[in-house]
Formats: C-alpha cells, sequence, structure tokens
C-alpha cells in the first residue's frame, strides 16, 4: 500500500473520536460496498480527475447523507487501493 494513504478499521462510534488522527493536508473516508474501512488520504487527490469520479459515484449514491459520519466512497476497496496507488 502506498505511503502516502492509511488504513484502519474503525466501527462509526470509533470513526467519530479519530477525527482528530487525521494529518494536515489528509482527510479520512470510508471505502467499501459492504464493510467500510477508513483511508486517510492526501487533499491533493482531489484535484484529481479519476478520483473525482469516485466523488461523483458517492454523491449519486449517498448525496449528502453519508452513513458513517465522512465521506463514503461506495467502490471495492481494492479498486479504491489501485486508483489510489496510481495517483501517489
Amino acid at each position: 500500500m502506498p505511503r502516502s494513504i492509511r488504513r484502519s478499521s474503525l466501527t462509526a462510534k470509533q470513526a467519530g473520536s479519530a477525527l482528530n488522527d487525521v494529518p494536515k493536508g489528509y482527510f479520512a473516508v470510508y471505502v467499501g460496498e459492504q464493510e467500510k474501512k477508513r483511508f486517510v488520504i492526501p487533499i491533493s487527490f482531489l484535484n484529481q480527475p479519476s478520483f473525482q469520479e469516485l466523488l461523483s459515484q458517492a454523491e449519486e449514491e449517498f448525496g449528502f447523507d453519508h452513513p458513517m459520519g465522512g465521506l463514503t466512497i461506495p467502490c471495492r476497496e481494492e479498486i479504491f487501493i489501485d486508483l489510489t496507488s496510481r495517483l501517489s
């Protein structure tokens, strides 16, 4: 896994208390179709067209109601890791 992203397994309850562990210049997203995994990724990914496509998919599926309390991206974890490794 690229060094620019970090993964952690948190429940929704734990995620709320984990907000303080996101370093400056990064943000947390939740990825997965069934079980959601938390990733901390660089803000610079927001400028990438391929990442923006994932955000569009998240908007279509969830609108602004994200069940984990943070940005949720509805794709398989492997696809997300592959995409972010190419962006790093």
